[in-house]
């Protein structure tokens, strides 16, 4: 449905019983297209029926881990783990059917909780993934041919944060494709997305690679990357690697890993752990010549989050406390909670959003439909995916073409939720 002329698409839609507004984007990285946890897709359901949104499909055999999937065209990419190694993998959208698998680097790893983490990036004809051990793969997303490869540790001396893994989603910028190795060689470090050739690394003391995965924000024409590390939050200029500035509230942390978030020349991050270094903050981006310099607007040990990671809609923060299931809608402006409520689902909340909605993934496998709009918590539906291992469940959700998707350990599972006339 996605390469379709218009009218031949209108057509289609109508004998469907479909709403013409339902037409699917792919999700083509972490956290969606641009990495925020946000869908465009309109003509979604407002509610599900009883039971959950019909399965249209189910694929096993993907191995085991935490990563969630990427979706372009009429394909699906994830990574799992199988005994003798740590795998990248290609499935058809529509069977689910293995189209090809490449290795990444050794399986197991990341403490009690073994496998991948790593979302694959799609850009452009190529797949790039991490593995748990800091293995960097890019391959042709047609036939999974190896075009280069780089090592965390080899390269780069990078460390592991704790016994987890690392976690990392490659971000790609234009040309560059941006990793974070930590240790003591480079924090973060700008390769050739074609080849695999170094154009910059930036070496700052004392922040190794936490479990976030870098976005993009711009400010007076200063192009930058931002990331949370081991030692805090840090923006590194994306022209030549130069470190503009950082930010050191999470430091000595027990793990930082949500993804920052990026609204104009606003960066709200967050870690777990309120009892060490986590919390909650919102920083204001002021260029200054030819660098940045950040103020604090407000910082709030209680705005902490583990790995659900937070979703901004206008000026509403959505996100999970800590690991508790614990769901709450914060003022962006100034971190006071609007409201908050313990789930349905308990452990913890991984939220995303679509077409006036706020999805919920609990970590016991309920997936919660949610009015962001109430003055109070409000879940409109629910439903329980049919899960066949007891550990969390906890691979954040996509939506593409119309069709919410779920993994889940060695399973996928994907729904249709769009709404029919």
């Amino acid at each position: 449905m996605r390469q379709l002329g218009l009218a031949t698409l209108i057509g289609l839609l109508v004998a469907m019983g479909l709403s013409s507004s339902a037409v699917g984007l792919d999700w083509p990285q972490w956290r969606g297209p641009e990495r925020n946890a946000i869908s465009k897709e309109s003509g979604l359901m407002k509610q599900w029926p009883v039971g959950g949104p019909r399965l249209v499909m189910q694929a096993s055999g993907l191995g085991s881990g935490y990563s969630s999937v990427a979706v372009v065209g009429d394909r699906i990419y994830t990574m799992g783990d199988q005994e003798d190694a740590c795998y990248l993998l290609a499935l058809d959208e529509t069977s689910g059917k293995k189209i090809w698998t490449v290795k990444v680097g050794p399986p197991k790893g990341g403490g009690g909780y073994p496998g991948p983490r790593c979302t694959p990036t799609v850009h452009d004809g190529l797949v790039y993934a991490v593995g748990q051990f800091g293995d960097v793969v890019c391959v042709d997303a047609a036939t999974g041919e190896e075009k280069w490869r780089k090592s965390f540790s080899r390269d780069y001396n990078g460390k592991r944060d704790g016994n987890w893994g690392c976690s990392e989603s490659p971000l790609i910028d234009g040309e560059k494709v941006i990793i974070t190795p930590g240790g003591s060689m480079a924090t973060m470090v700008a390769l050739n997305r074609k080849t695999g050739e170094e154009i910059w690394r930036c070496l700052v003391r004392g922040c190794g690679a936490g479990h976030s995965s870098a976005v993009v924000a711009e400010v007076g024409g200063i192009r930058h990357y931002v990331q949370l590390t081991t030692g805090g939050v840090i923006g590194v200029r994306a022209d030549d690697g130069k470190l503009l500035w950082r930010y050191e509230k999470f430091l000595n942390n027990t793990a930082n890993i949500p993804t920052c978030i990026v609204q104009g020349d606003e960066v709200f991050c967050s870690a777990g752990y309120e009892n060490r270094s986590g919390g909650g903050a919102l920083l204001k981006l002021i260029p200054e010549g030819d660098g940045i310099r950040i103020e604090e607007v407000y910082f709030d040990r209680a705005l902490n989050n583990k790995h659900g990671g937070w979703v901004r809609v206008g000026d509403r923060l959505f996100g999970d406390r800590d690991d508790r299931g614990t769901v709450r809608c914060v003022n962006a402006k100034n971190g006071s909670v609007i409201w908050q409520k313990q789930g349905r689902g308990g452990g913890s909340a991984a939220v995303m959003y679509a077409d006036g909605r706020l999805y919920v993934r609990y970590q016991n496998g309920t997936i919660a439909l949610v009015d962001p709009d109430a003055s109070e918590y409000r879940e409109i539906s629910s439903f329980r995916i049919p899960r066949q291992d007891t550990g969390p469940s906890w691979p954040h959700l996509v939506i593409s073409d119309g069709k919410l998707y779920v993994r889940e350990q060695d399973q996928l599972f994907v729904y249709d939720i769009r709404e029919r006339s």
